[in-house]
């Protein structure tokens, strides 16, 4: 067998396949031998099948799988010797009415290769990083939030502005029993067909336009979010329950409950506490958004040629699904950059000697349990709560890969904080949002 390149531009090649007949038909005669060993066909015993007959019914197929074979291994061990880096997958190239009588058998598959790179940081223009404060406004309005989903419920005779209404919803041929805040209700409309209502009252009113929010609409009818919004129907409450959320104190039992036993002792302590923990939220959404203005520029500095005309092929071939040339023009045109980008993300993992111990996962896993918790005011769990819930999440295969991803960026991201040209920029998160989203 011999394997030849030749080069249709710098990273766009043929690979050229001369298979012998030398090379595949001791193989194909020992596997013929062995059908007609266990051959049974009506009229002769097992065993003593004329060799004449297996070949007719046989040979071609056996012929055709083992040159298959054969040709995945030799290609494997060439592109392994030569050290071709690919960019997708080979490609065969289809030829009408193929003789497989020929000797040499010639196969020919495109291959793409990968480009060399040398990741260019951003150093034209610096780039913002946020650092995202809490103001005083929001850190008051999480505080009252946090009061009220650790307060007490006392049972109301009649439903006013400030009333939680429990009550079974019935719409078209569904049912659902759900809570919300009359507050909850948009417009005074709305709320004010509640307000004065007792346990056991009924009314119907429509769904468009009925609470301040998409998703409070969806988890009282319990259906999803995208069903919510385009439903325009009405719907009917049937009261049952109807308490005021009293807010909690702001002493000692409810610090303990926040923070465990005796962890924060006065509302300033806490306020600071809750400040903190905000902030480090907050810097999840700010390390993304440098994560994705570092990339563009990183994308769009590093200057080098991929193998368009072959991706293209590649993408409108080499699929599941075959794709016109325009659907293929389109997929290459939309993936681009993250082509790009996973090209330099390799290439910053080799040059950078990164990579992931079990035990960097393993903690890893505990911090974002850990802050998972705290966005449902879980803000002190306890070691064995951590180490259990962690150990069930490292045995979901699915999950440890999301997690190991997020982590290589985590470490990639503090590649690009320590060599891009960035400048700190203060902000509260009203200003981020704004500033940034907008």
């Amino acid at each position: 067998m011999k394997i030849t390149k030749k080069e249709l531009s710098p990273l766009h090649a043929i690979l050229n396949v001369a298979v012998t007949k030398q090379d595949y038909s001791e193989k194909v005669e020992n596997l013929l031998k062995d059908y007609r060993k266990r051959a049974s066909i009506p009229g002769f015993r097992k065993g003593q099948v004329p060799m004449s007959l297996i070949k007719k019914q046989y040979e071609q197929g056996v012929k055709a799988e083992e040159i298959n074979k054969l040709l995945q291994q030799s290609l494997s061990e060439y592109i392994q010797k030569e050290k071709l880096d690919l960019l997708g997958n080979v490609l065969p190239k289809e030829v009408e009415d193929f003789d497989w009588n020929n000797d040499p058998l010639t196969f020919e598959y495109e291959i793409g290769l990968a480009p060399a790179i040398e990741p260019a940081f951003p150093s034209k223009k610096t780039i913002n990083h946020y650092e995202i404060t809490v103001s005083d406004k929001s850190l008051n309005e999480q505080v009252e939030r946090l009061r009220k989903q650790y307060g007490s419920l006392e049972t109301q005779a009649e439903a006013t502005s400030d009333s939680e209404i429990t009550a079974t919803v019935t719409f078209e041929d569904q049912s659902n029993k759900a809570t919300f805040s009359v507050k909850d209700l948009k417009g005074k409309k709305n709320q004010s067909a509640f307000i004065g209502k007792k346990v056991g009252e009924n009314l119907s009113l429509k769904t468009k336009g009925l609470f301040e929010e998409t998703s409070v609409l969806s988890r009282v009818l319990g259906v999803a979010a995208n069903e919510a919004e385009k439903l325009s129907t009405e719907i009917s409450f049937a009261i049952e329950e109807i308490n005021l959320r009293k807010a909690a104190a702001l002493d000692q039992a409810f610090y303990d409950k926040l923070f465990g036993a005796d962890k924060v002792t006065s509302e300033d302590e806490m306020k600071q506490r809750i400040k903190e923990d905000s902030e480090a939220q907050f810097e999840q959404q700010s390390d993304q958004k440098l994560m994705n203005d570092v990339t563009e520029k990183l994308i769009e500095e590093s200057k080098f040629d991929l193998p368009k005309e072959f991706l293209i092929k590649w993408m409108q071939h080499g699929g599941e699904k075959s794709l016109t040339e325009e659907e293929a023009v389109a997929e290459y045109e939309r993936t681009e950059k993250g082509i790009r980008y996973q090209l330099l993300e390799s290439k910053l993992i080799e040059q950078h000697g990164i990579k992931i111990e079990f035990e960097d996962l393993k903690e890893f896993t505990k911090g974002y349990v850990a802050s998972q918790m705290a966005q449902f005011g879980r803000m002190n769990p306890t070691d064995e709560e951590l180490e259990s819930i962690t150990a069930s999440i490292m045995q979901n295969e699915e999950e440890v890969r999301r997690l190991s991803s997020q982590l290589i960026n985590e470490r990639i991201l503090d590649l690009f904080k320590e060599k891009a040209k960035l400048k700190k920029k203060k902000v509260t998160f009203e200003e981020f949002a704004k500033e940034a989203y907008a």
